[in-house]
């Protein structure tokens, strides 16, 4: 296995991406696949190395980055100093992101014989699920998509009533951190963003138009997010695939730090479910 940590994504007038690479040294086209983190959450969070190792070794070519305003910076990429660039975070940067990490793979990887760049496919977590959702829906590069405990509905998510009409006036609000125990801050133009671009972000509208296999996988135990945004999604898009993973909580029964060597048997379900689904080739038209 050949794993590249930490490499640097340098743009121009644009923060820089930390992008980890995971594949198999020998394997001939690999699959790729694109892992987008959720709320709060970093591309070493918990177990997802030990889950890129296992994706690598499924003959997948596994990449996960950090959002650039998720909060983290080049040097410190699992705390979040910069929580000036958290509380400048929206869902259209987290897509410009993701299209700059596409942009990034298809060129690293165009002559690699090793690595099939016309086999690209997301996974996103949580929040990241969303994301994912509306990228496959509008990027043709896109093959599969999979929606790993993920959200239905991010408008819903945004303070109303009067505590938006508070959030508007004061221009912030903070979030406490449960692990770090910072007070993180969402700056207004979050909501601004959102209602400017909200057509483009509406996961019930990108999820109803995807016109490519779509896996969604849900524990039954998820506290965070409601298993009920799983069964919206499969109802918007009724040629998905949906797999309830029973027991499984939020993080499908990991945590961090995650000091075992061995991933948790909800986890090895979704490695299941997710190389299963990718490797599937399409039925075949009557």
């Amino acid at each position: 296995m050949i794993v590249d940590k930490n490499i640097i994504l340098k743009r121009i007038g644009e923060k820089p991406i930390l992008i980890d690479v995971f594949k198999s040294q020998n394997t001939h086209k690999q699959p790729i696949i694109l892992f987008c983190h959720g709320y709060k959450g970093f591309k070493d969070w918990g177990a997802w190395n030990i889950m890129a190792e296992e994706f690598a070794k499924a003959g997948f070519c596994f990449i996960k980055f950090n959002f650039s305003h998720n909060g983290g910076t080049v040097e410190n990429p699992i705390d979040f100093p910069d929580l000036d660039a958290f509380g400048n975070n929206n869902y259209s940067k987290e897509l410009q992101d993701l299209n700059d990490v596409i942009e990034w793979t298809v060129e690293k990887f165009k002559d690699n014989p090793n690595v099939d760049i016309n086999n690209l496919n997301l996974i996103g977590h949580s929040r990241g699920g969303g994301v994912v959702t509306i990228k496959a829906e509008e990027d043709s590069r896109v093959s599969k998509v999979v929606s790993l405990a993920g959200v239905a509905d991010f408008g819903n998510r945004f303070p109303k009533g009067q505590a938006l009409d508070q959030w508007k006036k004061e221009g912030f609000f903070y979030v406490v951190n449960g692990r770090t125990k910072q007070k993180m801050p969402h700056f207004y133009q979050y909501y601004e963003d959102f209602k400017e671009n909200e057509e483009r972000l509406t996961i019930r509208r990108a999820a109803s138009q995807l016109k490519k296999p779509h896996l969604i996988i849900h524990g039954d135990n998820d506290t965070s997010v409601s298993i009920n945004e799983a069964y919206a999604l499969h109802q918007w898009n009724p040629k998905s695939q949906l797999n309830i993973v029973e027991g499984a909580d939020h993080v499908f029964n990991t945590r961090h730090p995650w000091n075992n060597k061995a991933l948790s048997t909800e986890l090895k379900s979704v490695i299941n479910l997710t190389t299963t689904f990718i490797k599937q080739k399409p039925a075949k038209a009557n």
